[in-house]
This record gives C-alpha cells, structure tokens and sequence, in this order.
C-alpha cells in the first residue's frame, strides 16, 4: 500500500472514530496513537499475521492488537464502503460500455468475472481440511471477483468453504442478485441491429450459459 495512501486513511479514521484518538489515562499515560494501531492492523489483514506478531515493535498487546483489527475493519467499511464496495450506477456502466468496446470490441460488456486460489499459510490446523483442494495440496480461500480496466473492483467474494471451483463459488456469490430480485439497470445495448437490456460478464468454460455470461470461442486458423 501506498504511504500516502495508508496516511489518508490512518487520519480519516482517527478523524472520525473515537477509539483511534489519542487519549490519556488517570495516570497521565498517553494512549496508542491511531498511526500504531492502524500499523498493526495492516499486517494482519495483508499477511495473517498474528495479533501478538508486532508485540516487541509496537509494544502492543495482543488483546489490542486484535481490536485495533476489528476497529479498523469496521472504520474502513463506514467510511469508505458507499464509493468502493457498490454495484455500478447507470452512469458507471455506460463508461464500462465504452471502454470495453473502445479497447476489446466487445459491445454491452461489463467485465470478466473469475475465481483464483490465495494460499492461506496460516490457516488453523482444525480448518486445513476444509480448505484444502486435491489439486493444490495447500489451504487456498477462493476469490470471485469482476474487475473494471481502472482496478475498481466492484465485486468481490471471498472466503466460502470447502473444495470450491468457479461455480461452487458463483452459486453462493450475490453477483446477480440484482438481476434475480428485479433490481438490475436496465442499460441497453445494441449488437447486429438487436437491442439487450442488460450487460454481459466474459467468462471461462467452465461458467454456464446464461444470458448475462459470454464464454470465450476456440479460435481456429480455418475458419480466417
């Protein structure tokens, strides 16, 4: 992350949370600084880190330590979550319509949607076997995510259990729950003279064939 980035969002928090703010006690002892509690949080949401991992460095304890995590996690969530974790506004899908046709040629596309393994190194011994696939021997978490060309990504769902592939994960993923409960924009699109009224998704193979997913085609030199 960023320096500035991370600074920026270390004095929106301190700004706008009490429990990031520098207090004293009875004693005249001053309290962790928003900046040293934020620091212990990043590595554990980046890395797994223990709680106690930065005990020496930060001379923090594990119980605050694990709290800053929780407070921060929470902060991030008010502060930031109506900007960066929404589904795009009518406004937002017609710039994602006009860039995937200026760079790709691809008319009404939203985006591609995929799953990938992260591996979990510190995963706890009692959950290994849920997590672990055959083919990874390792405890991976599964990541579905849609991405635009900017890396905003609008979509994101991590973490169910169990030996996952893309549509384990997509059946328990909220990606279409706007289409499915009659919320969806309806943002048109014109392809060879007939008009769609919902964008599509580039998937791999192993996605169905839904209207609101379009699967790549084996490209043959015979068919030039």
């Amino acid at each position: 992350m960023p320096r500035d980035l991370f600074l920026c969002i270390v004095d929106d928090i301190e700004m706008n949370y009490q429990y990031f703010q520098t207090t004293f006690d009875a004693r005249g002892h001053q309290s962790f600084t928003a900046l040293q509690k934020c620091t212990s949080a990043i590595p554990q949401l980046a890395y797994g880190d223990a709680p106690d991992a930065l005990d020496e460095y930060l001379q923090m304890s594990e119980r605050t330590s694990r709290e800053s995590l929780n407070q921060f996690c929470d902060g991030v969530i008010c502060l930031y979550s109506k900007e960066f974790l929404r589904k795009p506004t009518y406004n937002d899908v017609q710039l994602l319509y006009q860039a995937h046709s200026e760079r790709h040629k691809f008319q009404g596309m939203l985006g591609s949607i995929d799953c990938t393994h992260w591996v979990w190194k510190n995963c706890p011994i009692e959950w290994r076997g849920q997590y672990t696939r055959g083919d990874y021997k390792v405890p991976t978490v599964m990541l579905e995510a849609v991405a635009s060309q900017d890396t905003w990504f609008w979509h994101a769902f991590f973490g169910p259990l169990g030996s996952n592939n893309d549509l384990n994960v997509l059946d328990r993923s909220y990606v279409f729950s706007n289409i499915l409960d009659g919320s969806a924009l309806k943002c048109t699109f014109m392809v060879n003279g007939v008009e769609y009224k919902l964008g599509y998704y580039l998937g791999d193979g192993i996605y169905p064939s839904w209207e609101t997913i379009v699967k790549s085609l084996q490209h043959s030199p015979e068919n030039d």
